[in-house]
């Protein structure tokens, strides 16, 4: 199994493409020191790809609750009884000011999200409004993730200054029928690359922990590299009391590491984020920026804890690190 690992990281490290047999074989590392020395091969491919840089991004929940989709691990589903807090679009001037603090704090990135399939109508006009004046104030990269759009709406958030667009795949095409029935994994494709097509970057990933295998984890990162994907959030699952998923097993903190490791080696360029369910890592993620992630998102999530700014900005710099700088 060393050989098997070196040998990987000498390829990528060669900026050719690992294969999926050969990652394939990866699956079965139980091992402590081979799932170190996993991380360790991960690491230096991001080293040597991203360097020491990390990229922070904070992301607003604009709109909560009452969605129409059926995603199984979502507390803001409408089929599900949860106690989350349901909202219509929050205000300009409340866009304004979070992203203003942020951007104070030196955080990269910050995004609005919103609940339901798709922002339409009335709604949509009015995020644009917001983006539009975001982009007039603020020098802070901007990302939206609005649901399921088609191109014409995903132009003119483009024209507004958004630079990113979110939209997670969750899981593999073959799993994706056990988290979500009320729309496609084509549909979330096509967003995405409608999103490109209108000249934005593209956030995807997905949620490990919903009872997919490690072949489904393998299976997404491949995907994410066939469409291009810059930036790929890693959430692990937290539970939401009142969804289908609320009693799933808690994932191992190997686990969680091995598939981050994995990630790098198929996405080697790409900023892989660690997301929601932080708080389900040993000190909110540290040891995975040890096996290949150089991103994150700070400060409050949708609706699970997430890990403060300044805290985040000395794991970084504890790591030897350093915070992507604005401008």
């Amino acid at each position: 199994m060393r050989k098997l690992i070196k040998s990987i990281e000498e390829k990528v490290l060669r900026g050719r493409d690992v294969s999926y047999e050969e990652v394939m074989k990866l699956v079965d590392i139980q091992e402590i020191e081979y799932i170190e020395l996993l991380c360790k091969s991960a690491n230096k491919v991001r080293e040597y790809f991203c360097g020491t840089e990390v990229d922070l991004c904070t992301i607003m929940n604009a709109k909560s609750g009452r969605c129409t989709e059926d995603c199984k691990f979502c507390a803001q589903s409408a089929f599900y009884k949860t106690d989350v807090e349901e909202y219509e679009l929050v205000s300009k001037k409340a866009a304004l000011t979070l992203a203003r603090e942020n951007e104070k704090e030196g955080v990269n990135r910050f995004s609005l999200v919103t609940s339901g399939r798709g922002s339409t109508g009335n709604e949509f006009e009015k995020i644009l409004d917001i983006y539009e004046e975001l982009n007039k104030e603020m020098k802070i990269d901007l990302c939206a993730s609005l649901g399921i759009l088609g191109y014409e709406q995903l132009l003119k958030l483009r024209k507004r200054g958004i630079t990113m667009y979110h939209h997670n795949l969750e899981t593999s095409r073959e799993y994706y029928e056990n988290i979500c029935t009320t729309h496609s994994y084509d549909e979330r494709i096509d967003t995405i690359n409608a999103a490109k097509k209108a000249g934005m970057l593209i956030c995807s990933g997905g949620i490990i922990g919903l009872g997919e295998s490690m072949r489904d984890r393998i299976n997404l990162a491949f995907q994410l590299r066939d469409l291009g994907v810059k930036s790929i959030p890693v959430n692990v699952l937290n539970p939401i009391v009142g969804t289908p998923l609320e009693n799933a097993e808690s994932l191992s903190q190997e686990e969680i590491l091995k598939t981050i490791s994995i990630i790098r080696f198929v996405n080697p360029k790409a900023l892989i984020r660690l997301a929601g369910g932080r708080n389900k890592i040993d000190k909110f993620g540290k040891n995975c920026f040890n096996a290949g992630a150089n991103a994150t998102i700070t400060g409050n999530y949708l609706t699970t804890s997430g890990n403060k700014i300044k805290d985040d900005k000395k794991m970084v710099s504890d790591l030897n690190l350093e915070v992507r700088k604005n401008g």
